[in-house]
Formats: C-alpha cells, sequence, structure tokens
C-alpha cells in the first residue's frame, strides 16, 4: 500500500528523513521473540501446553532451508492476494499464472502469512481445493480454523469441521478442538465452549482430562471463573480432577480478585491430595498483589522458602510488578535486589518489568541503565522491553529516539515486531510525517509482517488527522478488504464517513459503504445507523431515507430514533410519498417482531428528546468549564 497524495505530500515540507535498515527475514527469530514476548506478557499465567500450544509457534519446525524454500513464494502469493482479494476471476488468473508451484507446507504458509486477514487466506484456501493433483493437510485445516475462529467466523470453522468429518475424518484431533474452545472462550460465548466438548464424540474424538483441563484454563483466563467453577463441579465424575485444574480455578479466582474463592479451592486441592508447588504459590502472590496486600504477599513469600519451596524469578516479577503499578519504584528496587542476593537470577521479564516502571515514572535515563545492565549480563531485551522505553518516548513525542531504538534492536538481533512498527506510525502521524508513516509501513510489510485491525486504524486516524481523505479512505478499504472490519471499529467508521460528508465528499462516502456491502461485512443496526445518521446529520436526507430503504431490505429494523428523525426531516421536505414507504415497511417488521407501532414511535420520539437534552446540558457544562478554568487562568497570571 504505497500511496501517498499531492495533500499529504504538500504536509511534508520540514520532514526529518528516517532510514529503517532491512530486517532480516527469519521465521525462527520471529516466532522465539514472539514466543518471549507472549510468555513476558503472561509472566504469572497458568500454561497448559496443548501440541501447538494455540499455535503461538506455527512455523517453529521449520529449518532455515526450508523457509528459504517458501519464503519467496508465499510472500508473491500474498501480494497477489492483496492486490485481487475483491475481484475473484481475476485472482484465479493471476494465482494461475504467478508461476509459484502449488506443494505439501505452501498452503498453511501462505494462510499464516496472511494473519489477522483470514478473508485472503480463505480464499487461498479455496483456489487450491480446486488444483488437480492437491489434497490439503492437517496442517492446512488447522491454520485456517485457527484464523477463521479468530475473526470469530465460527459458522464457516463449523462448516469446514463438516467438510473434514465427511472427506477426511482421520484428520480431525483434539487439537482443533482446544483451539475452538479458547476462541470461544476470548469471545466470551461460554455456552458455545462448553458446547464443544459436547460435539466432540459426534467426530470421533472422545474429550479426556488434558481437553477438559484446556476448557478449564481458557475460562478462567477470560474472566469466566464463575462458570468454569460451576462446570468443575458438575465435571467431576466424568473427568478425574487434577493439579492443572485447581491451578486454572486457581488463578482465575486471583485474577478476579475473590482471595476467599481462591484459598477454598486451594482447601479442595489439599483435600484432593495436592500438594501446592510453585506455580500455585505464584498465583496466590499474584492475587495477593493485585489487591495491593504486599505484606501478605511478602509473608507469603517467607511461607514458600519454609515449605521447601523456593521462590523463583516468577515469584519476584509478580511483586515487583505490583509496586511498579503502585508507582513504588523504591521498594520494587529493593525487591530486585534481594531477589539477587536470594541467588535468584533475574530474566528478561524481570528485567522488562521493571523497565516499564521507570518508564511510567518518566524516569528514561534509568531505563537505559537497566537496559544496558541486562545486555552486559547477557540477557537479551525481548520486543516487548523496547516497546515500553519507545512508549515513554511517544509521550514525549520524539520521534526520532523511537527510530533509533528500532535500529539498537536489529543491532543485537532482536526482530522489531508489529507492535514496534506501530509506535513509530503512530507518532509519525500525530507530528505530521505522513510519508514516514507510510516508509514506515511498507518496511512493516516487506519484512514480512501482517498488519492487524489495530495497525490499520491507526493510520486511517493519522490521515484523517492531517486531513487527507483519500488515503484515510484507502487503508480502511483495504482493512475492509482484508475482513478486519468488526464492531469495534465503528467508531472509525463513524468518524470517516462524517469527515467525508463534512467536506461534501458524498461519492467518496457512499464508495465507502459500497465497499463494506460488496466485501461481505456482517452488517448489524449499528452499522446501518452509523451511515444514515451521518448522511441525515450533514444535510443529506434523501440519501439517509433510501439507505434506511435498503437496510430494511436487508430485513435489519431502523432503532426507534432513527425512524423518528427521518420522519421528522422528511416532513420538513414535505416528501410524504417516501415518508409513507418508509412507515409501512417499518409497520410490517414491527408486526412479525411482535411490537406495537404506537410505542416503538412513541420511544422514537422519547429518545430524540433525551439525546437533544444531553447536548445541550453538554454545551451547558463545557462553557461552565471553560468560564472557571478562564477564571483559574487569571488568577495564577494576578
Amino acid at each position: 500500500m504505497q500511496r501517498s497524495s499531492s495533500k499529504a505530500l504538500s504536509l511534508l515540507t520540514k520532514h526529518r528523513r528516517f532510514s529503517f535498515a532491512p530486517r532480516p527475514n527469519t521465521a525462527a527469530s520471529h516466532v522465539e521473540s514472539t514466543a518471549t514476548t507472549t510468555n513476558q506478557l503472561d509472566s504469572n499465567l497458568v500454561c497448559l501446553k496443548t501440541k501447538e500450544d494455540d499455535c503461538k509457534c506455527d512455523n517453529t519446525t521449520d529449518t532455515h532451508g526450508s523457509h528459504n524454500e517458501f519464503s519467496h513464494d508465499v510472500e508473491k502469493i500474498f501480494r497477489i492476494l492483496k492486490k485481487f482479494h475483491s475481484r475473484l476471476p481475476k485472482l484465479e488468473l493471476a494465482l494461475q499464472h504467478s508461476g509459484v508451484v502449488l506443494r505439501p507446507g505452501l498452503t498453511e504458509r501462505v494462510i499464516n502469512r496472511c494473519g489477522d486477514a483470514g478473508n485472503l487466506g480463505y480464499r487461498y484456501y479455496m483456489w487450491a481445493s480446486k488444483q488437480p493433483n492437491y489434497v490439503h493437510s492437517y496442517d492446512v485445516y488447522r491454520a485456517l480454523i485457527k484464523s477463521l475462529s479468530k475473526m470469530r467466523k465460527f459458522g464457516a470453522v463449523w462448516a469446514l469441521m463438516e467438510e473434514m468429518r465427511k472427506e477426511k475424518p482421520q484428520l480431525i484431533t483434539t487439537e482443533v478442538f482446544v483451539i475452538l474452545m479458547r476462541r470461544f472462550a476470548s469471545a466470551r460465548m461460554v455456552k458455545k465452549a462448553i458446547e464443544v466438548l459436547d460435539e466432540m464424540p459426534k467426530y470421533g474424538c472422545e474429550p479426556d482430562e488434558f481437553v477438559f483441563g484446556c476448557l478449564l484454563d481458557a475460562l478462567c483466563k477470560n474472566s469466566s471463573v464463575k462458570e468454569a467453577a460451576k462446570l468443575f463441579d458438575e465435571m467431576r465424575e466424568r473427568f478425574k480432577p487434577s493439579l492443572r485444574h485447581f491451578t486454572s480455578l486457581l488463578y482465575g479466582w486471583c485474577k478476579e480478585g475473590k482471595l476467599v474463592e481462591a484459598k477454598y479451592v486451594l482447601v479442595q486441592m489439599k483435600d484432593a491430595g495436592f500438594e501446592p508447588d510453585i506455580v500455585v504459590y505464584n498465583n496466590l502472590l499474584s492475587g495477593y498483589a493485585q489487591m495491593g496486600k504486599m505484606t501478605d504477599a511478602f509473608e507469603l513469600l517467607k511461607e514458600m522458602r519454609r515449605k521447601g519451596c523456593d521462590p523463583n524469578a516468577n515469584s519476584y516479577t509478580v511483586l515487583i510488578q505490583a509496586l511498579c503499578r503502585m508507582e513504588k519504584m523504591e521498594e520494587a528496587n529493593r525487591a530486585f535486589v534481594e531477589m539477587e542476593r536470594s541467588g535468584c537470577e533475574a530474566d528478561v521479564v524481570t528485567y522488562t518489568t521493571l523497565i516499564s516502571g521507570f518508564c511510567k515514572s518518566r524516569k528514561i535515563d534509568r531505563c537505559y541503565e537497566i537496559l544496558d545492565s541486562m545486555i552486559q549480563r547477557g540477557i537479551l531485551p525481548n520486543q516487548l522491553t523496547y516497546l515500553h522505553i519507545m512508549l515513554a518516548h511517544e509521550k514525549k513525542e520524539e520521534l526520532e529516539e523511537c527510530v533509533e531504538l528500532m535500529g539498537e534492536m536489529r543491532k543485537i538481533g532482536c526482530v522489531p515486531d508489529v507492535s514496534n512498527y506501530i509506535v513509530v506510525i503512530r507518532l509519525a502521524c500525530k507530528l505530521g510525517e505522513l510519508k514516514e508513516a507510510v516508509n514506515v509501513w511498507n518496511e512493516m510489510e516487506s519484512a514480512g509482517l501482517s498488519p492487524g485491525t489495530d495497525s490499520f486504524v491507526v493510520m486511517v486516524h493519522g490521515f484523517l488527522g492531517q486531513g487527507c481523505l483519500i488515503e484515510a479512505c484507502e487503508y480502511f478499504k483495504e482493512m475492509v478488504g482484508r475482513g478486519l472490519l468488526s464492531a469495534p471499529q465503528y467508531g472509525t467508521l463513524k468518524e470517516l464517513l462524517n469527515s467525508l460528508l463534512r467536506a461534501q465528499k458524498v461519492e467518496m462516502a457512499k464508495d465507502v459503504w459500497s465497499c463494506i456491502v460488496t466485501k461481505g461485512c456482517e452488517l448489524n443496526v449499528y452499522a446501518w445507523t452509523i451511515w444514515i445518521h451521518s448522511l441525515f446529520s450533514n444535510g443529506h436526507v434523501k440519501e439517509a431515507c433510501s439507505y434506511c430503504l435498503d437496510m430494511m431490505d436487508a430485513d435489519v429494523m431502523p432503532q426507534p430514533d432513527t425512524f423518528a428523525k427521518l420522519m421528522r426531516g422528511l416532513k420538513k421536505l414535505y416528501n410524504r410519498q417516501i415518508a409513507a414507504e418508509i412507515t409501512e415497511k417499518v409497520r410490517k417488521m414491527a408486526a412479525e417482531r411482535q411490537i406495537t407501532f404506537k410505542m416503538y414511535k412513541r420511544r422514537g420520539e422519547r429518545d430524540l428528546k433525551e439525546k437533544a437534552k444531553k447536548q445541550v446540558d453538554g454545551r451547558k457544562r463545557r462553557a461552565r468549564q471553560r468560564r472557571w478554568g478562564g477564571g483559574r487562568s487569571k488568577a495564577k497570571i494576578l
């Protein structure tokens, strides 16, 4: 996506020039760094490993030779998918004449390369399915299930499972069900996650204690510990409790700050004949630390030593994390010194935690001292270590320092990840350095990293902030094309549409909406409401009514305030024909949903009045704040 309009270029008269050295494109190094970062983020979590550990390392088994064999072809296919994903006939033709030989090992790598843009991976999967003498392997299905479930396309996942059951039942393993459980749990769809357990026998897989443990672990890690505890009690006869089951529940209660429940699980664990291990103690430490009960946490540390369970790096890191969060940096430093005196060696997670604390305290010089110290001791920092320092520089709007840190990372063999790149891109956009932001974006993609939703949102907001509407639209449409638009991004959609309509770019706004509709995005009532209200608020009443009719044709009923707003607008325009058509359709839809039309209409009028009152109150409040602020500033001057 190497784009830059004349308007964008006109903003770049005083720009600094930054060079980004080519990143070594090594799959092994990227996977290793990703795993390290993940472990650092979850340093005190319960880790129930599967064979693929939720596919954290998709290509860890690749040797350098096999990676070099596939990397060029994967990048070539990925570029084709990005270019032609919205034009299916051209896409198939381009893939056919790409010169890339379809062979075992290629398809799953392409799917993994697409990252969050699961739609691209699915298109390649469908194309590969049609090729002669080619059969999908287990790794392909696993990669696609992981990708689709990450996008929450669970209907497509179950359809794929059905296809596997009919055509290749031997490829269905417990591993794919564990992936599904975890994705459902992360989406807070607890019932669906539990249903996976019941569905497994239909596909020839019997759940065991390990699979059940994975389900408990997923629920507890995603704030559904109450449901996990209830399920554990219900399934005790079916699945024999293990230490990991109790540990997951203990972690879940500690994460929620429910220490009484956590201690009860500890009692249950002992009654079942299990003695607490280091993971159990660390979870309890984390619970105390999270609640700010540092005295109890240090007492537990002493108890661990008395019982012969020596604290490890994670134990101290939990305490240091809590002290840093409470901005008690001197105490955190003392805990770090005590850790070293006790003979427990600090690891990269401990150092990163300490650096994070000093960054938040705006003591960047101290961060660099710790960074130098850890490197001298042979402990290499990872992406997260540098990310904290970069975020501190971002707050001070120091772009050059962020760029220099990226260079330092490469020098020690720490390959920047998407998070590192996004900090630089976001800061460049904020400072109006749009050309540099585009350069960094291109560098990120050429380095083999797939931008996710957050990356696109940063670019869209960056260009909108500088008034570059064409570029903002291009990046937004690219995000839609890769299948990354979902409800959380509706705020970005609203801002983009309103910016276009305020600038009288009605056709561009329609083009954006058309892109969303034609790319098969699942549009709910809120998306339609954003579009209709944007048109109405900017004086395009007839267009708003036209799209309201399209909305109802798609079997989506407008919200009451939307209907009331359109009726008011049409009344001013004396357009009774459209008003009658909309009213008749709303009457039918209300009847189908067993809603009284009078109640619906009355609610719409009430909602409009409440919104208008809130707006007036908001304006008055802001006016008072300005007056008070002015008074304070005058007092300071005097």
